[in-house]
């Protein structure tokens, strides 16, 4: 993969957007540590604020990280951010506005795996960057970088009981291979993770589609009339 940027220049880009944006940074922790909240203790506004949490995230690296800190090091950053203000945008419409998403842990295969990939995005991620010498703040942070919150959001919606819509998943499952691309040439093994939470967990979320879950826009029954 053909990359206009040196290693340095890229954790360079890393450095100063962290000092930049500090302290969003626990900020973005905060707001993940509230949705596994909701998600294993369930209200019925759970799914419309873990959605929203999504929803910022993505909004916020489009056009933080993306357009205004990537983008004068690698123009195609500003296609980058559209796409992830994109993301954003839908999850703010299915989730928050239009309530179609609803999550819960459950000790099952697919969500203890979703959970491995949270634990992995949230902790893991960060302790093999500092083991391969991309340590604080010249390294990717969970909730305002791309890889380790897009691992994330396919762990979340590995949570899921409802349908999830196909169209949730093609741009994390496009910048999985972005993300991988670039960790090869870069030599980011953390980031590694990345192609396997979208391959494997895009796979598992269109199987749960078809085989347990409630459609999106379930059929409310009419009540009968007697005459």
């Amino acid at each position: 993969m053909n990359i206009p940027f040196t290693v340095e220049q890229f954790f360079d880009v890393f450095k100063a957007y962290n000092e930049a944006i500090w302290p969003v940074q626990i900020a973005a922790y905060v707001l993940g540590v509230i949705a596994l909240a909701l998600a294993i203790r369930q209200h019925r506004w759970s799914g419309q604020v873990i959605s929203g949490i999504l929803a910022v995230f993505w909004v916020w690296m489009g056009m933080f990280y993306h357009m205004v800190y990537f983008s004068p090091i690698n123009p195609v950053a500003r296609i980058f951010g559209v796409f992830y203000i994109l993301e954003g945008l839908l999850f703010l419409l299915v989730g928050t506005i239009h309530g179609r998403l609803s999550f819960r842990f459950t000790c099952k295969p697919i969500p203890v795996f979703g959970a491995c990939l949270i634990v992995y995005a949230l902790a893991v991620y960060s302790i093999l960057g500092t083991a391969f010498g991309h340590s604080y703040p010249s390294a990717p942070v969970f909730g305002v970088a791309p890889c380790p919150t897009t691992i994330f959001t396919f762990g979340i919606l590995l949570w899921a009981t409802t349908t999830v819509p196909v169209y949730l998943l093609i741009i994390p499952l496009l910048w999985s291979f972005v993300g991988m691309g670039a960790a090869i040439s870069l030599k980011v093994p953390q980031d590694y993770g990345l192609v396997l939470a979208g391959v494997l967990g895009t796979a598992l979320i269109i199987i749960q589609n078809r085989i347990g879950r409630q459609p999106t826009n379930p059929i409310r029954p009419t009540p009968s009339t007697r005459g």
